[in-house]
């Protein structure tokens, strides 16, 4: 079956069972890591049949960029909420938090899934979510700062960048909550330096 029909779910049984599917891959990430999971082994998981599976996912790699795709998409849409409700510099921590989470699990799991985003969207990924940000708070959030489209790019960009070299760079065992305060200190300064500006 070709990627262009592939089916997109639109009732709540579909949507159920691509959920299912999803499900199913991050459990089994997290019990045996990437490189033992395998369509067939998801599809058992779900419940569904193989044939199931195909009408929803071309393989391994489409899997693990939906899921991977709809914790990003969640983790955009909470901050976005972040930054509209509370616009203060106390709220760097939550933003920076919500970044840090939204791809849970062991190292490995967090890799895989990375991975997959980035192959899926290339170098586009975090342009797409980048500007995607920026279209729903426009408007909607008082910064106290003006912000343009280069301190806007630092903003959505320097965090994501660090944790994505963190789980490239798992070898150096960073300390999570080391890491989130000094990912914390990074971005108040900037924000600091930007409402002093």
């Amino acid at each position: 079956m070709t990627e262009k029909t592939r089916r997109t779910p639109r009732q709540s049984r579909s949507e159920a069972t691509v959920e299912a599917i999803l499900e199913a891959t991050f459990q089994l990430l997290e019990q045996d890591g990437p490189d033992a999971l395998t369509t067939n082994r998801v599809a058992e998981r779900a419940g569904v049949s193989i044939g199931t599976l195909y009408q929803y996912f071309g393989g391994k790699q489409a899997i693990l960029a939906a899921l991977a795709q709809r914790r990003a998409d969640a983790a955009r849409d909470r901050i976005a909420e972040l930054v509209i409700a509370r616009p203060e510099l106390g709220a760097v921590r939550l933003i920076v938090r919500t970044l840090t989470t939204s791809f849970e699990g062991s190292p490995a799991t967090r890799r895989a899934l990375l991975d997959a985003l980035f192959l899926e969207g290339g170098d586009q990924v975090i342009m797409r979510h980048h500007l995607s940000f920026l279209e729903t708070i426009a408007g909607k959030a008082s910064l106290g700062f003006d912000l343009s489209p280069e301190a806007g790019f630092v903003l959505t960009h320097a965090v994501v960048g660090l944790l994505r070299a963190a789980t490239i760079e798992a070898d150096l065992q960073l300390d999570p909550e080391r890491l989130e305060d000094e990912l914390v200190r990074l971005m108040e300064a900037y924000v600091f330096a930007l409402l002093s500006a």
